[in-house]
């Protein structure tokens, strides 16, 4: 997800030039993959990009620091009741289902999918984010198995799967598409999956990209200048409408909801000043702000495959 300048961004794909755009030819997209895998093995999900994290790498310390970072960022988009993100994972009807987890990070997201579903499956790109989710479930007793895989090809049986979750992961990937066909694949009739990508926000994606793009002289455009805030060698940010057109042949759509943390709404560059804003601005303001007028940077899709396939 977002989360301010680092040296790592300036690592990007080149010939990304369209907010959408998928590879123009097999070499290409190896290309872009090999970038892609590079970006993350060299900058895992850990939360740590201004402050350091203390605890021993792979301790329990260690692993409740980075949920503490990422679930104290997401009240400021959801507003779970009894679980974190439980106004969009079904937890009380995985007790049943075979769940899959595309792109695991540090393990946050499995921890609190596997304790509530009949298997859990994660997956992820990285020998990194395989090996320190694994590690997290067999330290903290969670049953579940993790591989390491490419989401486009998935080494997982056909219709294997009633639900998989993705957060802030297949718009990194370097082909979108492909990842999408796989999930469809391995989904059993009927079957569900919620999925986070990058929304191109009027606000987050062309105000700031265009005061961005003005106040550090970058002369390539909007794009470039979103793409250079944001991780990953490849980002792509989608319109609802582009979303609906992408997924139609193997979806059918439930429901899309915008979101956003609180500094997607501040457009003030990192510091003492934007950090009290972002502190001062209550949840529940910063919730309206993101989601009903849209100035959030993430589409969160519900979706389902037919129930004849």
């Amino acid at each position: 997800m977002t989360s301010g300048p680092v040296k790592t961004f300036k690592t990007k794909a080149v010939g990304f030039d369209q907010p959408t755009q998928l590879p123009r030819d097999a070499a290409e997209h190896e290309r872009w993959q090999s970038a892609n895998r590079a970006w993350w093995e060299a900058a895992p999900m850990r939360y740590d990009w201004r402050v350091e994290l203390d605890e021993g790498v792979g301790t329990k310390a260690y692993f409740l620091e980075i949920d503490r970072r990422f679930l104290e960022s997401a009240k400021g988009y959801s507003s779970s009741r009894r679980i974190p993100f439980d106004e969009l994972i079904p937890f009380a009807e995985l007790h049943d289902k075979d769940v899959l987890e595309i792109g695991v990070g540090h393990g946050t997201h499995a921890q609190l999918l596997a304790p509530h579903c009949r298997s859990f499956v994660g997956i992820d790109l990285t020998t990194t984010a395989a090996a320190m989710t694994a590690k997290r479930l067999a330290l903290f007793s969670v049953p579940g198995s993790v591989l390491q895989m490419a989401a486009e090809r998935l080494a997982l049986g056909a219709a294997s799967f009633d639900y998989i979750w993705s957060w802030g992961v297949i718009h990194h990937s370097a082909d979108t598409r492909r990842v999408l066909e796989e999930m469809h694949r391995v989904l059993r009739p009927g079957g569900r999956c919620t999925l986070m990508v990058y929304y191109r926000s009027w606000w987050n994606y062309y105000v700031s990209g265009f005061l961005r793009s003005a106040f550090l002289a970058l002369r390539r455009g909007i794009h470039q200048a979103s793409v250079s805030n944001t991780d990953g060698a490849i980002a792509r940010y989608y319109t609802p409408a582009e979303w609906r057109a992408l997924t139609k042949d193997l979806f059918e759509v439930k429901s899309i909801r915008i979101y956003g943390m609180k500094s997607d709404i501040v457009l003030l560059p990192y510091g003492r000043l934007k950090r009290a804003v972002v502190t001062m601005l209550p949840n529940s303001l910063a919730r309206f702000f993101t989601g009903r007028l849209r100035m959030g940077s993430f589409l969160v899709a519900t979706m389902a495959t037919s129930k004849r396939q």
